[in-house]
């Protein structure tokens, strides 16, 4: 299996990454969370990665983002099957998207031991905005938030 960590930019720009995985995280980053930090977009895209590492998920990027995307509003991401257009408007906050995309995708080690995300975000497999209450949230263990969006664990026995 691959790490997903994260990494600066200038290290991403080396990195040998899977185009499709890249913009497939840069997408879901983009209408999850572009109203968000840095940290907050980092947050979301690593809820993503750490999915993709977990075998009760597909192993790839872009199937954990498209997810049940068949189904209307049943879907992992909700941009993904909510019926609303997919355009990339805001080009600022596209080209965020894809640099943290690239940074998550293309980290090792050393920047795992930063605070790029905050420790606790290294094992969220869930994620939602502080404005929905989903009943998934009362089985998982509540590790953080950042701006608008609480993260989710397992629960830790």
């Amino acid at each position: 299996m691959t790490a997903y960590l994260c990494l600066t930019p200038a290290h991403a720009d080396e990195a040998k990454i899977d185009k499709n995985e890249a913009k497939c995280l840069a997408t879901a980053i983009y209408f999850e969370a572009r109203g968000e930090s840095s940290k907050g977009q980092r947050g979301v895209g690593q809820v993503i990665l750490n999915r993709v590492e977990d075998p009760r998920y597909p192993d790839t990027v872009c199937g954990v983002v498209y997810q049940n995307a068949h189904r209307r509003n049943a879907c992992q991401f909700s941009f993904a099957c909510d019926g609303q257009s997919e355009a990339i408007t805001d080009r600022t906050s596209w080209k965020a998207a894809v640099a943290h995309s690239a940074e998550l995708l293309a980290c090792d080690e050393e920047c795992r031991a930063s605070d790029r995300i905050g420790a606790a975000f290294w094992s969220a497999t869930h994620y939602h905005a502080d404005y929905v209450s989903p009943r998934w949230a009362k089985k998982l263990k509540r590790i953080g938030t950042i701006g608008a969006h609480l993260f989710y664990a397992e629960h830790i026995s």
